[in-house]
Order: C-alpha cells, then sequence, then structure tokens
C-alpha cells in the first residue's frame, strides 16, 4: 500500500522489538514522498503514524492491538475498527443460527457493504475465495496469533483492485527486517476455557502453541528468513433457541388477529402481529482445530535490489454437532375472538420431534508470492507473482431423526395461540404441558423415522497471476511522482454437492434407543432457562449407522435420475482479470493531488448442470452446459491530501469501485421443466451487471504532543445494480418469455446508497503525574444510514444487509512499567439480516438481528526475563452472542445462541 512520509526519520517502535522499514529514497526534510510497502507496526503508536502518513484512508490494527484484545481470529480484530460489523453467519451452511451457534465472528463488513464486496489480500496478494455461495473470505479460519498487523483501506486509489466497494483488508506478517536483532525468535503457549461448555457438565477447555524465529545472515546481514507456526484447539458446547428457524422451515408462525383463514387480519401490523406455534431448542457441540504458519525469505542484493518470497498457510477443522428438540404445532384452528371478524389461531396439538444434524467445515487458505523492488535512477520497478487456494469443504454432513408421532398424528393435546410466552427482555419459554415434558424427557422412546442423511459439499478455488508496479520520482516541479502498472490474475473454482438419504423403518419396533446412537445425556437442555434433559450424540456412531444401511440407490441431492443426482448440483468456473493503471502525485507545498485511472477487463466462464424434462414432465439425463460473462469497467479517482503541518491532515477523495455477481448468481445449475406444454428454464443469469458505487470520502487527523489522536471521516457511496446476498438461492428472480417458453433467472436490482460518519478519538494522559501516566483512553462511533432497491415491488426502500445505523468500540487502558490492563466495551446496533424471510412477499417479515453489546478484559505483565504473561476474558458479562428476530420491532419468533464467555491464558518467551 502506498503511504507517504512528513520525514525520512521513524519513530523507533516503544517495545524495541520490530523496526519500520525506512524509505527506499532518502527525501528532503519536510517533504511528502511515497513510500514502499510497510509490514509491521510494533505498537499503536506505530499505527497511529501510519494512518497520518498513508495517503488515503487507512485504518491499522498492530501487532500490540491484537496482543491486548481478547478475540477468537481475525475477523473479530477487525471489529475493533471504525466502520465495522462482525457477523457471525454468512450464506449456506454457514447462515443463520447453524453458523452463529459456533460462537464466534465469521465475516466482516465494512461501511454498510456485505462481506464480498470487500478485497481480502495477505502480504498484498490476493487471497482465494473457497466459499460455495459468494465471493466472501471466511475470517475465523486465522487466528490473531497468526498474523500481527491488519491494514484496512477505506478507500481504493488506482493502484489497488477496482472490485472492492467496501474496503480493502490486508493482513500482514514480518520480514527478519522488520526486527532490529540478527537473531531473535518468541515461544507461547496458551490455554482456554469455554463457560457455556463447562455449564453442560464439560471441560470446555482448549490449549495452543506458536512460535516464531527470524535470522539475518551473510557478510552484511544481507538475507533474513521469518518462520512462524501456530497450532490452537477449542471445545465449544453452545445453547441454541430457533423460533425464527422453525418458522422458516417448518411454519410455526401465526398471527395472532387473524381472519378465519389464518391470514393477517385488517387493520393490524403483521410484524407486531406474529406469534410462535411452535419452537427449536437443542445444543451445539464440538471442536475447532486450526493450525498454519508464515515464512518470509528476504533478500537485501544491494542498497538498489531487493528480493522477497512469502508463504503463508491456515487450516481449519470444526466438527459442530447439533442436538435438537423440536416442537411443532399441528391441528392449529381459528377460534372467533372478541373483536367481529377477528380470529385468534389455536394450536391443537404438539409434535415433539428429534433431531441431530452436524455442521463440518474442513477449510484452509495458503498464499505464495515472489517479488522484488529495484531502483535505478528515479525508477522504483516491483515485479510480483503470486498465486492462492482456499477450500471450505463440509466434508461429511449427518442427520437423523425421530418422531413420536411416526404412527400417529395424535400428538399431545393443546391449547392456546402460542407456545412461547416471555420473560425479561423477551426471552421464550416454551409452555409444556405434562404430557410434552414427559416426552422431551425421555427422547430415547421415539420411534426412529429411518438411518440416516448424509451430504458431501466441496467448494474451493485456485488463483494465481502477476503484477508489475513502476514508479517514477522527479527530483524538482510540482510532479512528484507518478506511477502505472498492470496486472493479470486467473482462478479456478469447483462446486460440488451430493447428498444421500437411507430408507425409513416402518418397522413399529425400533426407537432411538435402539440404534445406539447416544453416548449419554445432558442433565439441562439450555442451563437456567430449560430444565428438561437430552441425549449426546455419538457422531460417529450416526456416521456408522449410515455406512451399514446406505445404498448406491440412496443418492438424492436433487433430481430422480442416479446420473442427474450426481451432478445436477455441480457447478466449475473460471475468471480472468486483466488490469492497468496510471496515476500522478501533484504537490504543491503542503497539498497533495492524486489523480488516477484503472481500467479492469474481466472474463468468467461457467460450467453447470441442465437437468431437462420431457412433454410428460418426465425427467431425462441430463448434461453439462456453459456461458460466458465479460466485464470492462473503467474506474477514476481523485484524492487530496493538505498537511498544514506535521501532526495534521485532512483528506477529500472520490473514486469508482465495482463488484461482480457471485458465481452461483452467474452459472447456477439449470433445470427443464415442462408441465401442461409450457417449458420453463431455471438457470444462472450471465448477463448480470456487477454492482456499481462512486465513493466520496472526507476524513481529518490530528496528532498532538500529548499523546493524543483524533480522526473525523464522512463517506458516501452511490450505488448502481444492486444484487443481495440470497445464498444458493436466486437473488431477486426474474420470469421473463412469452407462450410456451419462460425462463426465470436472477436480476440486477436498483440503485442504493449508503453514507455515513466515523469518529475516533485515543489518548494517553503522559503528562499525569506517575502512576497514572499510564492511564488512556480509546474511543471510536459509527453512525451510517443505508437504502437500496432491490428491484422487487415492495422492495424499494430497504436496508442493505449487515449495516447496523450504529457501532461503537470505547476501551479504558492503563500501561506502566510492563503492566497493561485493557478493559472494552463493544456495541453494534441492529441490523438486517435476511429480506423476506418467511418468503411473504414483503418487507415486514425481514430477519433482524437485535443489537450486539459485549465487554472484554485483558491483563498482561512483561518479565524482565522476556516472558510476557497474558489474560483475556471475552464477553465477560455472558451476554447472548447471536439473537435473530422476524420483524424488525417483533421478538415473537427469535433464533438466540448463548455462547458463554470465553477466558485465555497465554504465556509467551521472547529471546
Amino acid at each position: 500500500m502506498p503511504a507517504f512520509a512528513q520525514q525520512a526519520t521513524q519513530t523507533p517502535p516503544a517495545d524495541g522489538s520490530t523496526a519500520t522499514p525506512a524509505p527506499t529514497k532518502p527525501p528532503a526534510k519536510d517533504k511528502a514522498v511515497q513510500m514502499k510497502a510497510l509490514s509491521v507496526v510494533a505498537n499503536r503508536y506505530d499505527a497511529t503514524n501510519m494512518r497520518m502518513d498513508s495517503v488515503n484512508t487507512v485504518e491499522v490494527l498492530s501487532a500490540n492491538d491484537l496482543q491486548h484484545t481478547a478475540v477468537h481470529n481475525v475477523a473479530e480484530a477487525l471489529g475493533l475498527m471504525s466502520g465495522v460489523n462482525v457477523t457471525t453467519t454468512g450464506t449456506g451452511y454457514f447462515g443463520g443460527i447453524d453458523g452463529a451457534a459456533r460462537g464466534e465472528g465469521m465475516f466482516a463488513s465494512v461501511r454498510g457493504l456485505p462481506s464480498e464486496y470487500n478485497v481480502n489480500l495477505i502480504n498484498g496478494s490476493n487471497v482465494a475465495q473457497g466459499m460455495p455461495y459468494s465471493r466472501s473470505v471466511q475470517l475465523s479460519l486465522l487466528p490473531p496469533s497468526g498474523l500481527q498487523t491488519i491494514v484496512l483501506n477505506k478507500t481504493s486509489m488506482a493502484d489497488m483492485d477496482g472490485d472492492a466497494i467496501g474496503g480493502t483488508i490486508d493482513f500482514r506478517t514480518p520480514s527478519a527486517f522488520d526486527f532490529k536483532k540478527d537473531f531473535s525468535g518468541s515461544v507461547t503457549a496458551s490455554g482456554r476455557s469455554e463457560s457455556r461448555a463447562r455449564d453442560y457438565g464439560g471441560s470446555g477447555l482448549g490449549s495452543g502453541l506458536a512460535a516464531e524465529l527470524q535470522t539475518k545472515f551473510g557478510a552484511e546481514k544481507q538475507f533474513g528468513v521469518y518462520v512462524s507456526g501456530y497450532y490452537d484447539y477449542r471445545n465449544i458446547a453452545n445453547s441454541e433457541i430457533g423460533a425464527a428457524e422453525s418458522a422458516s422451515n417448518d411454519g410455526s408462525w401465526a398471527f395472532l388477529h387473524a381472519t378465519a383463514e389464518g391470514d393477517n387480519a385488517p387493520g393490524y401490523d403483521p410484524a407486531h402481529n406474529l406469534v410462535s406455534t411452535g419452537t427449536n431448542v437443542g445444543i451445539a457441540s464440538g471442536f475447532e482445530r486450526r493450525y498454519g504458519g508464515n515464512i518470509s525469505l528476504d533478500w537485501n542484493i544491494d542498497p538498489t535490489l531487493k528480493a522477497y518470497a512469502k508463504m503463508t498457510y491456515a487450516y481449519a477443522l470444526t466438527e459442530q454437532n447439533t442436538t435438537y428438540t423440536q416442537l411443532l404445532p399441528s391441528n392449529v384452528t381459528y377460534v372467533p375472538t372478541a373483536t367481529p371478524g377477528v380470529y385468534a389461531p389455536n394450536i391443537g396439538r404438539i409434535a415433539n420431534r428429534f433431531w441431530f444434524e452436524t455442521n463440518p467445515e474442513r477449510a484452509d487458505l495458503a498464499t505464495f508470492q515472489f517479488g522484488a523492488d529495484k531502483t535505478a535512477g528515479g525508477w522504483t520497478i516491483s515485479p510480483n507473482v503470486f498465486w492462492s487456494f482456499g477450500r471450505n469443504d463440509r466434508p461429511n454432513h449427518v442427520e437423523i431423526d425421530g418422531r413420536e408421532d411416526k404412527y400417529s398424528q395424535d400428538n399431545f393435546a393443546y391449547s392456546g395461540s402460542s407456545l412461547l410466552r416471555y420473560g425479561n427482555g423477551g426471552f421464550p419459554y416454551p409452555q409444556l404441558t405434562p404430557g410434552l415434558l414427559g416426552s422431551v424427557n425421555n427422547i430415547g422412546a421415539m420411534w426412529a423415522n429411518d438411518y440416516g442423511e448424509v451430504t458431501r459439499i466441496r467448494s474451493g478455488q485456485k488463483r494465481g497471476g502477476a503484477k508489475l508496479d513502476l514508479r517514477y520520482d522527479f527530483e524538482n516541479g510540482p510532479v512528484s511522482s507518478v506511477k502505472f502498472g498492470v496486472k493479470y490474475s486467473d482462478s479456478s473454482r469447483e462446486f460440488t454437492n451430493r447428498d444421500w438419504s437411507t430408507g425409513g423403518i416402518n418397522d413399529g419396533v425400533t426407537t432411538l434407543d435402539d440404534l445406539g446412537i447416544f453416548k449419554g445425556y445432558y442433565n439441562s437442555i439450555f442451563p437456567d432457562k430449560y430444565h428438561w434433559r437430552t441425549p449426546d450424540v455419538s457422531r460417529a456412531a450416526v456416521a456408522a449407522l449410515i455406512d451399514q444401511h446406505v445404498l448406491p440407490s440412496d443418492l438424492d441431492t436433487c433430481s430422480q435420475l442416479d446420473f442427474n443426482n450426481y451432478n445436477c448440483d455441480t457447478m466449475r468456473g473460471t475468471e480472468a482479470v486483466t488490469a492497468a493503471y496510471a496515476m500522478a502525485t501533484i504537490e504543491q507545498g503542503p497539498l497533495e493531488i492524486i489523480p488516477g485511472v484503472r481500467f479492469e477487463h474481466t472474463s468468467i466462464h461457467n460450467t453447470f448442470w441442465t437437468t431437462p424434462t420431457d412433454a410428460n414432465g418426465n425427467e431425462l439425463p441430463g448434461y453439462f452446459d456453459n456461458n460466458r460473462t465479460i466485464y470492462n469497467e473503467p474506474l477514476g479517482s481523485l484524492f487530496i491530501n493538505y498537511r498544514p503541518s506535521g501532526n495534521v491532515v485532512y483528506r477529500a477523495s472520490i473514486w469508482q469501485s465495482y463488484t461482480r455477481p457471485a458465481f452461483v448468481q452467474l452459472g447456477g445449475g439449470s433445470q427443464i421443466n415442462t408441465s401442461d406444454g409450457v417449458t420453463t428454464i431455471t438457470r444462472g443469469n450471465p448477463n448480470l451487471k456487477p454492482i456499481k458505487s462512486t465513493n466520496v470520502d472526507l476524513a481529518a487527523e490530528w496528532t498532538t504532543e500529548r499523546g493524543g489522536y483524533v480522526s473525523l471521516s464522512s463517506f458516501y457511496k452511490k450505488l448502481r445494480d444492486y444484487i443481495y446476498d440470497s445464498g444458493g438461492g436466486q437473488a431477486n428472480p426474474d420470469t421473463v418469455g412469452e407462450g410456451t417458453l419462460l425462463t426465470k433467472t436472477p436480476t440486477n436490482g436498483g440503485d442504493g446508497k449508503v453514507y455515513g460518519l466515523e469518529a475516533t478519538w485515543r489518548q494517553k494522559f503522559q503528562d499525569l503525574p506517575a502512576p497514572f501516566d499510564g492511564l488512556g483512553f480509546s474511543v471510536n462511533a459509527t453512525r451510517q444510514n443505508s437504502k437500496v432497491d432491490l428491484g422487487r415491488d415492495g422492495f424499494g426502500n430497504e436496508r442493505l444487509q449487515a449495516a447496523p445505523q450504529r457501532m461503537a468500540n470505547a476501551e479504558l487502558f492503563y500501561e506502566k512499567n510492563g503492566f497493561s490492563l485493557n478493559l472494552s466495551y463493544h456495541y453494534t446496533g441492529s441490523y438486517l439480516s435476511t429480506y423476506d424471510f418467511l418468503n411473504q412477499g414483503s418487507p415486514w417479515d425481514d430477519l433482524w438481528i437485535r443489537p450486539i453489546r459485549r465487554v472484554d478484559l485483558h491483563a498482561g505483565y512483561q518479565l524482565p526475563n522476556g516472558i510476557q504473561l497474558d489474560l483475556q476474558v471475552s464477553n465477560l458479562t455472558k451476554q447472548y452472542s447471536y439473537w435473530s428476530h422476524i420483524g424488525r420491532n417483533s421478538l415473537a419468533n427469535s433464533d438466540i445462541v448463548d455462547a458463554g464467555m470465553t477466558t485465555l491464558l497465554t504465556v509467551k518467551y521472547a529471546f
């Protein structure tokens, strides 16, 4: 990332461990010059300098920031920055309560834009996007120990990738030349405890080990090697209640004031009129195991030539097992109320069912890059070659269920308009009859429904390319430098989804106990809330049971014929992007003007399966088909910085950016159905337009001689051809055609906008008398608004997904004599998660996320012998980590996850 510095000298790091690289060319005093990429900042004050010196609007998390925070991964670390919302769910099998039940942040929304609107880099190199249904990168894969500096570019210059409407996030690892010593290293051991798992009687324990080593050697110490590695392990057992999930999947909802047919009664707001007629209650248990490392090889060949090679790898294996009690409505009728013409629902019976499913994941992400920086006269030449691969597989998702009502629909007699009553804060409590209570406490006696179901999903991408950047620095004149370059990247991705369902069990004898899949019981399904017990299911036993009974003919992915079932949910695609840019830096005293232009040409080729039917609607053997998409995007930019003194900078910028549609929208599988002489083709749309944005940013930053830093910024983004995140389904589907041939495809929406204000203030009270001179505080706040037209009737004034109106972080810290203490508060306001959650064709049933409040604590002490002790506590007050609800102002149908508190103790020895 380009940056500007006011002086040639750099402030040495406060902890003395690392050093920020100096400019490649010594500048004249007080003259701003463009610097080479800064890889690592050691502490928060280095991060402040980097923000001030940068030519564009950036935020930086230093190694010190990451050490002093209580987060699970780098996604949660990003949440410490202004304008960033961290979500615990995504799309597909990462979506909804299934993803949230893992109890950790997974994706990052920047300035109101979904995570797939970001560009993600490691050491400036593009990373592969392995997600099955979106362009997002699952950031929970990366622990904070594996990366040391995070740079968030909130504005995009011409020399940066153009497909970043949200932001460009660069995760950076150090090189040996970032350290002062010729030889140094560290070893870190950690132990963790998850409070919710302990509430269930488990250990909740986890551990970790990390190490790094760097050395410089050669006659002039011109060679540098940096190597790091990490391993960590965590056990989880989190509580879930899924009334919204049950409403969507099983129709467990109704209108409290209804017509005789059950529709919303006239005069009542449908969202406020909702009631829940059923729910799911369960436990998400399992583990997460991560490991990986980084290697950096650097060679300072001579003062004018440097070469480097960098490699990173991260792997995560997650086992998530969900044990559900399902309370589903039956025989719902509508009875008259005292108000004429208004009826109320009455639940005649409740069916009790048991459902066990797993949500496993095997993910990895690797990057490789080789490059050099050569200066000759006024020229700086920087070639770079990069390659990356990433996977997000669901290796063996298994399910099995049991039913109290397997042979009879009598179920359990019930009477009432809702299954739930609501306590403090709107928390839902199922109201169980004695019969229901006896049944939920005796799940093993339920009839076994079948021998299970297994799904195997593979999704990944390989991505590589090369780029060449050239810059010429002028000695005199208003133009201080010009920069231009080219970049080419090519990628291939593949997605397959196959499902096998075993035959049903209909002998009237076999119960769940008879299957041998239970290894014990949890005494309480939701500690402190619901006190009935539930089985602890062995995932291995369920998988073995399926293996014993599954047949090749049980393949039933999405078709009827075996040949189609094997291929019907398979997609492949390639994407080649060619880019060229040019920019200049013009200096007039304290004024910097940087105009630029970039052009990107994209060629996308998708291959997908087509399943046809004959004139009578009978399925025929399918075939692979393909389509192609071409984008040509010219992108202009203008950045202006005014630096009247060394401690203040004012910024103004305008630039253009875009985001390509997800692959599944361009080349999703094709089905051809014929009915009553009309043929309907459902498929992806290669003619989708990219989402385009014109962006404006105004900012000001100040530092003081008394340990203060203040920044204010405002932003505005005008969106065109919006496409929302709809997972594996079509976004904004539309059917066109006439006569006997119709085509159903996803389509672009209309225009949108997002605008907001961000403020940051950090102050260390260094002028107070000792020992109070170690006190300080930091606060940032964001206020943003968004509006978008989905392109559907009734959805012309929606909020953007994952875009809360208010966000804030506040921290009180103490740093003195090796001791550090940080007490942090994090707030995220409510935001819209999913449009039209109940498919009612209107925004009243959008799925919303309640405000999130979290208090974290860190305490650390640096001993003189190189040992560092740190205690980190996340979610100190044990707030719910996820609470979604149908309708913006209704909690009647809620999904809730209680992940408890995480405590992490680390011991680090540096030498």
